[in-house]
């Protein structure tokens, strides 16, 4: 089973930590000194959403092995 082209977790990925850093620039940029609480606010959102991805990426990826082997292993019978 190939893997497919495009993958939907990267790319929610790539769109959420690019959306995070422009949301800590534009609060840098338009609250000055005030923006240090919610820049780090927007900092752990990320960190978080981050590891779910990676949490669900884990989970589809040992999905995905148990499929290959339980396909492998029901053609050697």
């Amino acid at each position: 089973m190939a893997k497919p082209a495009f993958d939907t977790l990267r790319a929610l990925a790539i769109a959420s930590q690019a959306i995070g850093f422009i949301t800590i620039i534009t609060l840098g940029t338009l609250m000055e000194e005030g923006a240090r609480y919610w820049q780090g606010v927007t900092l752990a959102v990320m960190v978080v959403f981050a590891l779910g991805i990676a949490v669900a990426r884990l989970y589809r990826r040992n999905k995905w092995r148990k499929r290959r082997d339980a396909a492998h292993h029901d053609g050697n019978d």
